[in-house]
């Protein structure tokens, strides 16, 4: 295992003091490497964490998660034009062809190359194993009209059926194998996709540590990312320390707490702690939130499709939280969000209750 891994330490980029306005340039710091804990200065504001293929990824990126169809070209638009440079996608999300026009209209525009974007998409859930994860990989490229990604995200630890969706009933699981068989074969696919130059980089989404470390068992090239809700409220302390021994990188959905979802009674930006850092440092609780997320080595994923807002959440690399505003923040009771109930059921999926989803990593 440790032959496979190159170090248990995050490379941090720093920014350019004289370029704190434009966070697409840096200053490279050759041989700095930084444990990825509280950071208290500008001379630590970071804008890409290296991950343990030596990819560069940018820190914070667009999500398009529930971006409805008819807004979300248009939010694409605007993030890269203020100078995103990660979009975050998924064939689950249905409008990766949307989000494929808008970036070609930007190639053509010559706004920006391709290769000065960090592209994400996500396996679907009715797509596991060798046969069908290819196919899934070739309708998302052909969606995005891309030639490769730069990271492939197994979406859930999940097996539908083909054909199947949202919402998932019981009748729509793939329980034709062992679930851990399921990983395995599908893992093993989205190897072949790295050797095959189609993606660059490969990872999970929704994997709790046991899950994790079934995966680390038999991989020949070791997830370089789990995508999980991370935010002030729920921290994922246990899992992260799992990750970083094994220099898998952090990136976080749902960072702005997700108010407004279904299901969802707590809004974090609402917490009386992120409100006076925010009014303190003349920030907004959002970008606050974000902050936190960046300064203890998380790649984060705010979306939404209002312009301002999308800036608004781009406006992180001017400022740091200090060790006591973090230190506050520390303080908020912890409760898990998104707790996927909606994969939950006693007949049919492998999970009866959440706690089956997450193992030991707690709700």
């Amino acid at each position: 295992m440790k032959d496979r891994i190159s170090s248990t330490y995050v490379q941090i980029e720093l920014l350019d003091r004289c370029n704190l306005d434009d966070p697409q340039q840096e200053a490279s710091v050759p041989g700095v490497e930084r444990e990825p804990e509280i950071m208290s200065s500008f001379e630590t504001a970071t804008t890409h964490v290296t991950l343990n293929t030596g990819h560069k990824m940018p820190v914070i990126g667009l999500g398009t998660w529930q971006a409805k169809p008819g807004v979300v070209g248009a939010a694409v638009e605007a993030a890269i034009k203020v100078g995103y440079r990660h979009i975050d996608c998924a064939y689950s999300y249905r409008n990766e062809k949307e989000i494929g026009d808008a970036l070609q209209k930007l190639f053509k525009e010559g706004v920006l190359r391709r290769e000065d974007l960090w592209i994400t998409s996500k396996l679907g859930n009715d797509s596991h194993g060798a046969e069908e994860a290819p196919k899934c990989l070739q309708k998302t490229m052909s969606d995005l009209q891309l030639e490769y990604l730069d990271l492939y995200l197994m979406h859930w630890p999940v097996s539908l059926k083909k054909g199947y969706s949202w919402p998932p009933e019981p009748h729509m699981y793939n329980s034709s194998k062992p679930l851990e068989q399921d990983i395995k074969d599908t893992w093993q696919a989205m190897e072949k996709m790295v050797e095959e130059g189609k993606v660059r980089n490969i990872g999970v989404s929704n994997f709790s540590s046991k899950k994790l470390s079934g995966v680390l068992d038999y991989a020949k090239i070791v997830p370089a990312v789990n995508q999980v809700e991370c935010q002030p409220m729920w921290r994922q302390d246990k899992l992260r320390t799992f990750m970083k021994t094994h220099n898998i990188t952090v990136c976080a959905y749902s960072p702005l707490g997700t108010w407004g979802t279904a299901g969802i009674t707590v809004n974090l930006l609402e917490q009386p702690v992120l409100k006076k850092i925010s009014e303190k440092i003349g920030k907004t609780p959002a970008q606050v939130s974000l902050r936190w997320g960046i300064q203890i080595g998380n790649i984060v994923l705010p979306k939404s499709t209002r312009p301002e807002r999308v800036k608004e959440n781009f406006d992180v690399f001017n400022f740091a939280l200090s060790k006591d505003d973090m230190a506050e923040i520390e303080k908020l009771a912890q409760k898990r969000f998104i707790r996927a109930d909606f994969f939950c059921n006693e007949s049919g999926s492998y999970y009866k209750k959440p706690e089956d989803i997450w193992d030991d990593d707690g709700l």
